[in-house]
C-alpha cells in the first residue's frame, strides 16, 4: 500500500474502534434536528482521524462534515467518521467511517470501514478495489427486473419531495429498492456487487468520494453533477454500468 492508504487505512481503524467501543451506549447529542441527529461521538471521531492524518502529514488539509482543518499543501484529505449517523444512535448496526485523499481535485486513495461487520474496502488510483484485501467487482446483471438498487433520501422536505417521483419510477422497474441509510456503504456495496445501483439527488463529496473510486476502480460507472448554486452538494448515480439504470431517473 502507498503511504496515503496506509495513512487512510489506519485512521479509519482508529475511528472504527471507538464506534465500535460506544456503539449501543448512552451518547451525547448536540442537536436534534427533523430528519437528523448530530452527536459528540461524530465530533470526537473526527478528531482522532484529523489527528492521525496530521501527525503524518502536517502540511495536509482535511475537509469533512465536521469542518476545515490542516494546513494549505495541494493534498485534501475528504472525511466523514460516521456516515450513518441516525443508525448509530438508533442502533441500527449499518453505518461506516469514509476518508479519501486527493490531489488537485484527482482522487489518489480510499477507504470504507464498517467497523461491526470487520469489513473494509481499499483503493489506490490506478489499483483494483478491494474488501478485506480481496479483488472485488461489480455486478454482472444485466436485467434491471434482477437488479436491487438503493436510494438515499436527503434531510430537507424539497429534497424528500424530489427524491419520491424518481423512487416511483424506479420500483417498478426493478427486483428490489433498498434505502439503508449509509451512502458510503451503499456505494462501497456497489463496488463489491451486492447492489446493482445507487442513486441520491443530494450528497456531500465527504459521503461518496472513496466510494467514487472504489466503484470505478471495481468496473462501474459513477456519474456525479454538482448542484447549481452549492458546489458541496451533488447528484450522483453510482451502478455497475451494466443494465439501463438511466432509465431510473425520470424525466
Amino acid at each position: 500500500m502507498s503511504e496515503f492508504l496506509t495513512t487512510a487505512l489506519d485512521a479509519a481503524l482508529i475511528a472504527g474502534k471507538i464506534l465500535r467501543e460506544n456503539f449501543g451506549k448512552p451518547l451525547e447529542v448536540d442537536s436534534m434536528l427533523a430528519h437528523d441527529i448530530k452527536l459528540e461521538i461524530d465530533r470526537r471521531t473526527q478528531r482522532a482521524i484529523e489527528d492521525h492524518i496530521l501527525a503524518r502529514h502536517p502540511e495536509h488539509a482535511i475537509y469533512g462534515e465536521e469542518g476545515m482543518r490542516g494546513g494549505t499543501g495541494d493534498c485534501e484529505w475528504i472525511v466523514d467518521p460516521l456516515d450513518g449517523t441516525v443508525n448509530y444512535f438508533y442502533c441500527i448496526p449499518h453505518f461506516a467511517t469514509t476518508i479519501a485523499v486527493r490531489r488537485n481535485n484527482e482522487l489518489l486513495a480510499g477507504v470504507v470501514h464498517d467497523p461491526l461487520r470487520d469489513e473494509t474496502w481499499t483503493v489506490e488510483a490506478g489499483g483494483p478495489a478491494r474488501l478485506n484485501g480481496k479483488e472485488i467487482r461489480v455486478s454482472t446483471r444485466t436485467d434491471l427486473q434482477e437488479c436491487v438498487v438503493s436510494m438515499g433520501v436527503s434531510k430537507t422536505v424539497d429534497t424528500i419531495d424530489s427524491t419520491l417521483p424518481a423512487f416511483n419510477n424506479a420500483i417498478r422497474k426493478v427486483k428490489k429498492m433498498r434505502m439503508l441509510g449509509s451512502a458510503a456503504l451503499d456505494i462501497a456495496y456497489v463496488a463489491a456487487g451486492r447492489l446493482d445501483a445507487y442513486m441520491e439527488g443530494t450528497i456531500s463529496l465527504w459521503d461518496v468520494a472513496a466510494g467514487i473510486l472504489l466503484v470505478r476502480a471495481a468496473g462501474g460507472v459513477v456519474d456525479m453533477q454538482p448542484h447549481e448554486g452549492n458546489p458541496d452538494k451533488f447528484r450522483i448515480m453510482a451502478t455497475s454500468g451494466n443494465a439501463d439504470f438511466a432509465s431510473l431517473v425520470p424525466h
